[in-house]
């Protein structure tokens, strides 16, 4: 039902329709929009604990919210501008996952494979990427405000424009090969300490700090 919704929106586009054939158009795009909603709501209700149900309503959403794309043999999910506030993705195995443009505030990502995912201009405040592998993954222009790294592997991750102003919990982060700007650094610096637990690698010497 989804996919005959997006061809109503490209032919809606691209074409002059009639006004049969628009009548039409929006009555599919009503039944679209009712079937999503009575899937996130069976989703809902389904007798599963709070955490699985949180879970399934995640993927609903980034299921609902966006496309996907065929990439090395996988299906990847694409997001842009989707509202995923609260939603629980820890252990999930995300590798490769667009959040891009989203909405991901108090979010739950601890210990997810976030290998290669994207949050370009995502909104992160507030949520845990605790235990997280974030190797490869792009932060550009994303707001990190009060987000938890803590035991994160960021190794080779791409944070140019990112927000770290408000970003205090970085204990035992590994940074390496991370290019950021220099103020950047200063300020993660002022407040890097502990050892990678996955990697072995001091927070510090990840992020090319001085000597005390």
């Amino acid at each position: 039902m989804l996919r005959h919704l997006v061809a109503v929106v490209s032919v809606a586009g691209g074409l002059r329709l009639s006004s049969n054939e628009c009548t039409a158009a929006a009555k599919l795009c009503r039944r679209a929009a009712s079937a999503a909603l009575l899937s996130t709501a069976l989703v809902a209700s389904s007798p599963v604990g709070a955490v699985e149900k949180s879970e399934q309503l995640s993927q609903a959403k980034i299921k609902g919210g966006g496309a996907s794309t065929l990439q090395s043999g996988r299906v990847i999910a694409i997001t842009r501008g989707v509202n995923l506030d609260n939603t629980i993705w820890e252990k999930q195995n995300l590798k490769g996952v667009a959040f891009q443009q989203s909405v991901l505030r108090n979010c739950n990502f601890k210990f997810a494979n976030l290998f290669s995912a994207s949050f370009f201009d995502a909104d992160l405040s507030g949520s845990s990427f605790e235990g997280a592998d974030m190797t490869q993954v792009n932060l550009e222009m994303a707001d990190l405000s009060q987000v938890d790294l803590t035991n994160a592997d960021l190794t080779q991750a791409y944070v140019a424009g990112a927000v770290i102003k408000n970003l205090e919990k970085i204990d035992n982060t590994d940074w390496t090969d991370v290019d950021m700007r220099k103020d950047q650094r200063t300020y993660l610096c002022g407040i890097a300490k502990g050892q990678n637990p996955k990697t072995g690698v001091d927070t510090r010497e990840s992020l090319m700090c001085p000597d005390d």
